[in-house]
C-alpha cells in the first residue's frame, strides 16, 4: 500500500506536541517549583499569639470597693448662754486640743448673779440658825413648864392649891409644846430655803462657766460663723464646728452575698482595711474593720462597713472618695494567669494551652478570684504551663502558634518563635510578667 507522505508528516508533528505537553505537566507537579517537594518556608501557616506562664504564689483574698472618708466625730459649737462674744482664741482651720479655750462670752452679768445667789445663801443660813435657836429656847421653856405642871398637879392632889391653878400650868405647857412643833416646821422651811439658795448658787456658777467655751475634742476647727463683738443667744447660733480626724473612719458598702465571709473571718481575727486616694497610686493608709451595720440596705442589696484609721499624717480628709481594699484571708499556692487568658464559651470558662510542639489545646478551667490584672485558677491548669493571652480568635484545636514579641511581630529564633530544638515557644515574645 502506497504511503501518503503528507499524512506521515502531520502525524509526527502531533506526537511531538503531545510529548511536549506531557513533559510540561510533569515539571509543574513534580519539579522543584514550590510544590510539596519544595516548601517556601517553615511555619508559614502558624498563628501569631502572645503567651504567659501560669505561676503559683500566695494570693490575698480581698474585696475592692469605693468608699468615703468620714470624720471620727463632728462637734457643733454653740453658746449655752447669751451675751457679747468678747474673745476668740483661735484662727479658722487651726488644730486644737481638748480643753483649749475657743470663745469667751461677757461674764459680768453671770458673775453678778452668782454673787447675789451666794448672798442669798448666807441670809437663808442665818435664818436657819435663828429658827434652830428659837427651837432650843422653846424646848427649854417646855421642859420647865412641864415640870411645873407636874409639881402643881401633886400639890392639887394634896389639897394645897386649887384645881384652877393646876390646870392653868398644864395648859401653858401644852401651848409651849405646840410652839416647839412650829419651831421645828420653821427649821424645815429655813433648811429648804437654804437648799434652794445653794442650788441657785450652783446654777449661777454653771451659767458663769458657760461664758468660757473650751474645745470638747481634739480636732480641726472649721469656718467661724460669728465674729468677735457680736451678741449671741443661747443655743440658737452655731459658732463653728470641730472635726476629729485622728483617728478617722472610712465608710464603704459591700454586696450582701459577701457578708457571711466577712463575719466568718472577723470571728477569727481583726480584718485589715487599706484605703488609697484615687489620685495617689503608691500611697495607702492601713486600718482595721471596726463596724458592720446591723441591717442590709434593701434598696441596694449592700451592707455598710467602717474601717478605723489612725491617720497620724492626716492624709485622709473627711468627704474624700477612696479606693478601699478589705483583706479577708490569704490563699496559699494559688495558680494565677493574666485575666486576658480566661475565655468564656458555651461550656464555661477555658484557656488555650500551648503544648511543647507549639500546637494549642482547649482546657476548661475554673477561675474564681480576680487579683489586680490576674485571675486565680482553681482547677484545670498547672503551674508552669503556657497559656495564650492575645490572638485567641484565630485559634482552633491543634493549631500551631508563633509567639509575638512586644512589637507584635514574631519573636524567637526564626518565624516559629522556638529555640530550633524542640519547637517550643522560646519565651522571647511579649508575655506579661505574672
Amino acid at each position: 500500500m502506497t504511503s501518503n507522505p503528507f499524512l506521515v508528516l502531520a502525524l509526527g508533528a502531533f506526537l511531538g506536541v503531545s510529548a511536549g505537553c506531557s513533559s510540561s505537566q510533569v515539571s509543574a507537579t513534580g519539579g522543584s517549583g514550590g510544590g510539596r517537594g519544595g516548601k517556601k518556608g517553615a511555619g508559614a501557616g502558624d498563628v501569631p499569639v502572645t503567651v504567659a506562664v501560669a505561676t503559683q504564689k500566695n494570693v490575698p483574698v480581698e474585696i475592692q470597693v469605693i468608699g468615703n472618708v468620714e470624720a471620727y466625730s463632728t462637734i457643733s459649737v454653740k453658746a449655752q448662754v447669751g451675751g457679747e462674744l468678747t474673745n476668740v482664741y483661735f484662727h479658722e482651720g487651726d488644730y486644737v486640743k481638748k480643753g483649749d479655750p475657743l470663745f469667751t462670752i461677757d461674764p459680768r452679768p453671770f458673775q453678778a448673779a452668782l454673787n447675789q445667789a451666794v448672798a442669798t445663801v448666807a441670809k437663808d443660813s442665818a435664818a436657819l440658825g435663828q429658827a434652830r435657836a428659837n427651837l432650843a429656847r422653846d424646848n427649854a421653856n417646855l421642859r420647865y413648864q412641864q415640870s411645873q405642871a407636874a409639881r402643881y398637879a401633886e400639890l392639887f392632889k394634896g389639897g394645897i392649891i386649887s384645881k384652877d391653878q393646876s390646870e392653868q400650868l398644864s395648859s401653858t405647857a401644852d401651848a409651849t409644846s405646840q410652839t416647839v412643833l412650829a419651831d421645828k416646821a420653821a427649821i424645815d422651811s429655813a433648811q429648804a430655803e437654804l437648799d434652794a439658795a445653794k442650788a441657785a448658787v450652783d446654777s449661777a456658777r454653771v451659767q458663769l462657766g458657760y461664758t468660757a467655751i473650751p474645745s470638747p475634742i481634739d480636732g480641726r476647727t472649721g469656718n467661724l460663723n460669728v465674729k468677735q463683738g457680736n451678741v449671741v443667744g443661747a443655743n440658737n447660733v452655731e459658732l463653728m464646728t470641730i472635726t476629729q480626724v485622728e483617728p478617722i473612719y472610712v465608710t464603704f458598702s459591700v454586696p450582701e452575698a459577701q457578708l457571711s465571709d466577712i463575719k466568718r473571718y472577723m470571728a477569727q481575727r481583726t480584718l485589715s482595711v487599706r484605703a488609697r486616694l484615687q489620685d495617689e497610686v503608691n500611697t495607702e493608709e492601713t486600718g482595721e474593720l471596726t463596724f458592720v451595720d446591723n441591717a442590709v440596705d434593701t434598696t441596694t442589696g449592700t451592707i455598710k462597713l467602717k474601717g478605723t484609721f489612725r491617720n497620724t499624717d492626716r492624709k485622709l480628709w473627711p468627704g474624700q472618695f477612696v479606693r478601699v481594699t478589705l483583706r479577708l484571708s490569704t490563699r496559699p499556692n494559688a495558680i494565677i494567669v493574666p485575666n486576658q487568658a480566661i475565655q468564656t464559651g458555651q461550656n464555661g470558662t477555658f484557656v488555650w494551652v500551648v503544648k511543647p510542639n507549639r500546637s494549642v489545646e482547649v482546657r476548661n478551667v475554673t477561675a474564681t478570684l480576680r487579683v489586680d490584672q490576674d485571675m486565680v485558677v482553681d482547677q484545670g491548669l498547672e503551674s508552669g504551663e503556657t497559656v495564650v493571652t492575645e490572638g485567641q480568635l484565630r485559634l482552633a484545636p491543634d493549631s500551631r502558634v508563633v509567639v509575638r514579641d512586644g512589637r507584635g511581630t514574631p519573636g524567637g529564633r526564626g518565624s516559629g518563635g522556638s529555640d530550633g530544638k524542640d519547637g517550643a515557644p522560646s519565651g522571647r515574645g511579649g508575655a506579661p510578667q505574672v
